[in-house]
């Protein structure tokens, strides 16, 4: 694990003294202690381009010769004192970045410091290709096509330009232009192996933790599971996809081909819960956007007893069924997060995975 302090702190936080910060919203005010604080590189690849590299040319002019890193992870990370044994190592979805762990479309408070001020170490994580991690070895042409309409919609927000009416999100303006301006794009091919690839080596600096997953990076998260040691539980949000057993993939699966068994065994030997929110409907609808949620709530269901009937300890939770009304897509930046994030932590205490060393 890296050392030091680096710039840039995401809340008013002290390393010998408390200092007080006026900036800080009263919602979000408490003063916590940080023992250590920093950000890494993790995983990727060097490619190397043919022909010899001449250090006397100008450096607009191409040549060959060169090498390019790319392919990483990059993370940020705060352990605060007196921290738990597993750390939080959350890793972000489809079009976004860690940010959508570090704060709220208002301004409170996102998972990363809430966990933070429960005592554990953050891990925050921007994928290959994506956010502080841009630079590929594989790029594709980014776009600016006009597309936050279908955001709203897919993320069930609601039904542009309606909100749900029960919804937890903030509905004002400046709220929903924060939102959208949270997205960002990819900047290489979406791979895999390569998320897999990088998130390991993330795991081999954090040490112990759970692993937090949303959307899209659910499906590479099971694999990050099977690959690591490290990962002791995972609390997946609203995943998309799913890791089967070869021979026993359903049809509707998203989360692409099935793994030997002893592979997905692995999955049977740590703790999973399962999140998703409001507004999946039990039958069809006329709205593609619901279908498809309806359909991975169906298969996240069926992916659960076949964890279970291997042995394992995978739970679903869709928060409606518990009396928890109005969340997006964005489970982890509702207005009630922290109410969520309570019953993660109750989870935790269950499993024991957040004792102290």
């Amino acid at each position: 694990m890296q050392k030091g302090l680096s710039g840039g702190l995401l809340m008013c936080v002290v390393v010998t003294t408390i200092v007080s910060c006026a900036a800080i919203k009263e919602r979000n005010s408490g003063n916590f202690v940080i023992k250590e604080q920093g950000a890494f590189s993790a995983g990727g690849t060097v490619i190397k381009s043919e022909g010899t590299f001449d250090p006397l040319k100008p450096w607009y002019e191409p040549q060959g010769g060169q090498t390019r890193h790319g392919d990483h992870a990059d993370v940020f990370y705060q352990i605060p004192v007196n921290a738990k044994h597993n750390s939080m190592v959350f890793l972000h979805g489809y079009g976004q970045s860690r940010r959508s762990w570090q704060t709220t479309a208002d301004g409170r408070e996102g998972f990363a410091d809430i966990f933070l001020r429960g005592g554990y170490g953050v891990y925050l994580v921007d994928q290959p290709g994506r956010g502080d991690a841009g630079q590929t070895t594989r790029p594709v042409q980014i776009t600016a096509t006009p597309d936050d309409q279908t955001w709203f919609t897919q993320f069930r927000i609601g039904q542009y330009p309606n909100f749900y009416n029960d919804v937890q999100f903030p509905k004002d303006s400046l709220s929903l232009d924060r939102f959208f301006r949270m997205m960002t794009p990819n900047t290489g091919n979406v791979d895999e192996a390569v998320i897999v690839k990088a998130m390991t080596a993330v795991f081999d600096k954090s040490g112990d933790g759970v692993l937090f997953t949303h959307s899209a990076s659910g499906a590479p998260g099971w694999k990050i599971a099977i690959k690591s040691d490290h990962v002791k539980a995972v609390v997946a949000i609203e995943p998309g996809g799913f890791t089967f057993p070869e021979g026993e993939v359903p049809a509707n699966n998203r989360g692409g081909k099935g793994v030997p068994l002893k592979e997905f065994m692995k999955l049977t030997k740590i703790p999973i819960v399962v999140y998703y929110g409001d507004n999946i409907p039990n039958e069809e609808s006329n709205a593609a956007s619901l279908n498809f949620w309806r359909g991975v709530l169906a298969t996240a269901r069926q992916w659960a007893k076949v964890v279970n009937a291997h042995g394992g300890d995978a739970t679903i939770v869709h928060l409606p069924e518990t009396g928890i009304k109005g969340n997006t897509h964005f489970i982890m930046s509702d207005l009630n997060n922290k109410e969520i994030a309570d019953l993660i932590e109750e989870w935790l205490k269950e499993k024991r995975l957040n004792e102290k060393n």
